[in-house]
Formats: structure tokens, C-alpha cells, sequence
């Protein structure tokens, strides 16, 4: 009987990495092992928690790796993937977007009855008067992070007496329970200039720094402050205002955090763990090949993925249909029919949330296979 993944079969093989029936997402275990610990070591010598995204991994193994190193819980971009987190028995969530419609509240309140520690963010008064109408209605407290705007626009509510007043909104409600305050800065995180990233994410920083302490003067709960990204990990930690950092993307690296730097010119201190894997499935024309990995295989919202491996030097991918991924050439270089090549991901994120399953590897060796339990879980 065929096993759930179509390369079950190759697990513990010696050479198998090389034999995987592709397009197949790869997790190089050794880097990833080392990014979490690399991670973890810096939150706890900075003075932070660690909660990381699980809008990265969608894995529920992986989130188990990331707690087992230190880490508080998950942050989780969706309810549906919070949803497919608790069912993984992670038990302390945090959901950092907006949970508004009324079909999505009353799966909030079934989530909150069967998770011991999960929270939302709140920007708007209108949800906050609904969630704690449905908390009411459940029987039990929903934790709330105020969601505060660093610029963005995207979701937060804006500093001064908007967030104020949110915030005795929140912490006067019964069936309410303010824990704190979330603030994430995604527009800083991917630019490339350290010290233009560093001078903008410090400045959100100084805003939520200012409305914690507008917290703390108006005697409102602020025992968590919340926020930052792999693009500012060495950064945040000098304004002395996060409680916890959502860092996600560390973990695996990807062409577009690989082009982010730190101080002095040196690239962000983890490494890449990520990868598709693909096969040569048609080679007649000269200086060409075409692979099994077109635009279902990777994210399309940033560059070409990078060749690592299994081209000659000077090779380029480029999309070359649904399917499909080409091969372009050096003069006279050649592929042969399957062979395996190994790309970097653009953009980590939405290419996990292409694939069912991480194919985890030590060395050449696939040593596990684990399911991406929230790809698709977008509502």
C-alpha cells in the first residue's frame, strides 16, 4: 500500500536526497538545526522571548523544534493555521491579524475553549465590542494584544489617544483580558541598507516604546510588547521595548533575507535550509533544459529562484510555464534527463505554502518527511 508522501519510501536510504521524486521542497536539517539555536541564543542574551511566525513553516513539527529550543509559543498570521497549530497541541498561540467576520469569531471562541494560552490583535473598537460579546457568549476571557500602526497601514490602529482609548476599551471589558501591546514593522524588513533599516526600524521602535509607556501612565496591563522580524532581529533589541520577537523566516533563509545585511557589510547570521528540488525532464534543445518546476514550484512575487546546485556554473532558471522551469545554458554545457537541481526559494514563506510535505534531509540522506499542516489555512 502507498504510504501518504510519494518518497516515504526513500526514507533513511543513504544517496536518497539525489533519488526524490520532485518538484519536492527540501529541509536541509543541520542549518536548521543551527539557525534555531543560533536564534534562540540571541533572544535570550538580548533579554527577549522568542515567538516565532508559524506563517513561515506551517509545520507543526517544526513549531515543536522551535518551543523545545526555548522559544514561548507561535505567532500565526491566520486563524486557520492557530487553528491547525492547536489541533498539533501547540497550546500558547498568538493570532497577530485581525479576526472580524462573524463566522471567524465563533471559530475564535471554539479555538479559545481548547487552547490554554491564545491571544488575538485588536485595532478596531467595533471587533473588540464583538469579540467580547462572544467571549460572553462562550464563557471565557479572550486575551487581546492591542495592535498598534508603525506606518504601515496595513493593520494596526494609529499612536496617541486611538491606541489609548482602544486600550481602556479593551481592559474595561469583562470578558476581555489586555495583555499587551503588538507592533510589526514589515515595510523596514527587507531593505537592504543596514543603516537605512536600522534608522527606521528604531523608530517604530521609539513609537511603541512611547505607547507602552502610555500604557503603563494610564494603568493599563502592557505585561507583553511584541513585534520584530528577521530583518530586524539585531536591531529592535537596542530600544529595550519588546517583550518577545516574531522573527519567522530565519529559520529556512531565502533569496530575498539573503540580500538583507547587518552591520558592516556581513550577511544576516543564519543560513539558508531551504530548497526545492527539481529534475531535468526534457533536454533536445542546444544550451537548454527544462525541468518539473515552473510557477506551481516556487512564489512568484519576487525574483527567478537561484541555482545552488546540479548546473554548471554560469546556469540560470527562468520560468517557463505553469509546470515547467527552463535551464538556460553556458555555450556548449548540457544536462542530463533527471538530473536533479536544487534551487533557493525567492520567497520562503508562500513557496511552503505550495507543498504538503518538508523533505528533511542530513546530508544526502532523507531522514523524515513532515506535513505542512497549515498550507492553505489562509481564512
Amino acid at each position: 500500500m502507498a504510504g501518504r508522501f510519494v518518497n516515504e519510501g526513500l526514507i533513511g536510504r543513504p544517496g536518497s536526497r539525489g533519488k526524490l521524486q520532485t518538484p519536492a521542497l527540501v529541509l536541509d536539517l543541520d542549518a536548521f538545526e543551527r539557525n534555531v539555536a543560533a536564534m534562540a541564543e540571541h533572544c535570550t542574551r538580548n533579554g527577549m522571548k522568542l515567538r516565532p511566525h508559524a506563517k513561515t513553516h506551517k509545520s507543526v513539527a517544526i513549531a515543536k523544534k522551535q518551543i523545545a529550543a526555548g522559544a514561548v509559543g507561535q505567532c500565526c498570521a491566520k486563524l486557520g493555521e492557530a487553528e491547525a497549530m492547536g489541533e498539533g497541541g501547540i497550546e500558547s498561540l498568538l493570532i497577530t491579524s485581525p479576526v472580524v467576520t462573524e463566522g471567524a469569531i465563533m471559530r475564535l471562541m471554539a479555538l479559545n475553549a481548547r487552547v490554554a494560552d491564545l491571544m488575538v490583535a485588536v485595532d478596531n473598537p467595533q471587533n473588540a465590542e464583538a469579540l467580547a460579546g462572544a467571549a460572553k457568549a462562550a464563557g471565557k476571557k479572550l486575551k487581546v494584544l492591542v495592535d498598534l500602526d508603525p506606518g504601515l497601514h496595513r493593520t494596526g490602529i494609529a499612536p496617541g489617544e486611538p491606541v489609548l482609548s482602544l486600550g481602556r476599551q479593551v481592559h474595561a471589558s469583562e470578558w476581555l483580558e489586555l495583555r499587551g501591546l503588538q507592533c510589526y514593522a514589515g515595510h523596514v524588513m527587507h531593505i537592504e541598507d543596514f543603516v537605512q533599516r536600522r534608522e527606521q526600524s528604531l523608530a517604530a521602535m521609539k513609537v511603541l516604546g512611547e505607547t507602552r509607556d502610555a500604557f503603563r501612565a494610564a494603568g493599563l496591563p502592557v505585561d507583553i510588547v511584541s513585534g520584530g522580524g528577521t530583518g530586524s532581529f539585531n536591531i529592535d533589541p537596542e530600544a529595550k521595548v519588546l517583550t518577545e520577537l516574531q522573527g519567522g523566516s530565519y529559520i529556512f533563509m531565502d533569496k530575498q533575507y539573503n540580500d538583507v545585511h547587518v552591520g558592516n557589510g556581513a550577511p544576516i547570521p543564519f543560513e539558508t535550509s531551504l530548497f526545492v528540488q527539481m529534475s531535468v525532464v526534457s533536454n533536445n534543445t542546444k544550451n537548454l533544459a527544462t525541468t518539473d518546476a515552473g510557477f506551481k514550484a516556487f512564489s512568484t512575487d519576487a525574483e527567478a529562484p537561484m541555482l545552488l546546485s546540479g548546473a554548471p556554473e554560469g546556469s540560470a532558471y527562468f520560468f517557463f510555464g505553469d509546470e515547467q522551469g527552463g535551464i538556460a545554458l553556458p555555450q556548449g554545457a548540457s544536462l542530463l534527463l533527471g538530473a536533479a537541481l536544487t534551487a533557493i526559494t525567492p520567497h520562503c514563506d508562500p513557496t511552503v505554502n505550495l507543498y504538503d510535505a518538508y523533505h528533511v534531509v542530513r546530508g544526502d540522506t532523507l531522514v523524515d518527511i513532515w506535513p505542512v499542516e497549515a498550507r492553505g489555512k489562509s481564512a
